[in-house]
């Protein structure tokens, strides 16, 4: 928070851009309201969000609560249950920080309501090194669907414990990392059928164009989640400060809060200070990470189920 405070305070920067991940964004919130900085938090999921919105009114939370989430998943769930294509029964696993948190915590409400049951249901702490006694407790119990709430590098680890164990359950969703390049690089063709947060709209002009811009830049494609919902906040901040006519800040945030704008993601506007319709559920199909729900959503795909077998010869790198 000191470096954030001297930004503002020392070297007076007109305006500051969100840091990553969930605690980062709530940490500094604070401080960019009290200096009414706009604040566009595109990697941070609270349930609280609205909340937040109105304690600090320059805060805009795009992407999302966790119920969003969540609810996307169990709709999945109920449709393939209602064809009597699962159970019950789900294995649940979550990282006990932040992200982790918010989301089991949704997830386990959206569960109970729909009638399913947590069969398993266990959380780690972070830097947790070994999580095959975890992996093979949740197969043990044989379930039809393994959900994982995990940041990047338990997401990997968690993915190749289930390949090595041979644990392939019937839809296989993990968390943080999922969508991101790296996780297709090292696991290959294993990665089909493989469900996260976020998604794209593939066939999308824009979409494709920001993804081809990234990789001439960076010489890497971009994640398939809170890259592109990021990059579409610094189009509205952008946009905000060109109709603002100004560097004020007070001005530039009312047109924040009361205009709508182009970006890679379609027409928003962020009135409600959070992003609308926004892709929530995804999966890997055919080498790309697409868009599931919501169905509504422009260019969203239809599930694959179930997740393609672990291939021998896909093995992670």
């Amino acid at each position: 928070m000191r470096a954030v405070e001297r930004l503002i305070t020392q070297d007076k920067v007109d305006f500051l851009l969100p840091p990553w991940s969930t605690a980062m964004n709530l940490a500094v919130a604070p401080t960019f309201h009290r200096y009414g900085y706009p604040l566009l938090a595109g990697s941070a999921v609270t349930e609280r969000a609205p909340e937040f919105a109105k304690r600090w009114p320059n805060s805009y939370w795009l992407l999302g609560t966790g119920s969003q989430y969540a609810e996307a998943l169990v709709d999945q769930l109920t449709s393939l249950r209602k064809a009597g294509k699962i159970g019950d029964s789900i294995a649940m696993v979550s990282i006990a920080d932040g992200f982790g948190i918010e989301l089991a915590t949704a997830a386990r409400a959206a569960f109970q309501k729909a009638g399913f049951k947590l069969a398993y249901a266990k959380t780690y702490p972070v830097g947790t090194q070994d999580l095959a006694p975890i992996v093979t407790e949740a197969r043990n119990l044989n379930p039809d669907v393994f959900i994982a709430f995990s940041y990047p590098p338990d997401t990997m680890a968690i993915t190749d414990q289930a390949r090595v164990l041979g644990f392939n359950p019937k839809v296989f969703y993990t968390g943080v990392g999922t969508a991101f390049p790296l996780y297709k690089n090292r696991f290959g063709a294993n990665v089909e059928g493989v469900a996260s947060l976020g998604g794209i709209d593939a066939n999308s002009p824009a979409v494709k164009a920001y993804i081809q811009r990234h990789k001439e830049v960076t010489g890497a494609e971009p994640d398939r989640w809170a890259s592109l919902v990021t990059y579409a906040g610094l189009q509205v901040l952008q946009q905000a400060i060109e109709k603002a006519g100004t560097l004020d800040r007070k001005a530039v945030s009312a047109k924040i809060a009361s205009e709508e704008f182009d970006t890679i993601l379609g027409r928003i506007n962020l009135k409600n200070h959070m992003v609308p319709n926004m892709l929530t559920l995804g999966q890997w199909q055919n080498g790309e990470f697409v868009g599931i729900e919501p169905a509504s959503h422009a260019g969203a795909a239809k599930l694959v189920f179930p997740k393609s077998a672990w291939q021998a010869g896909a093995a992670a790198r």
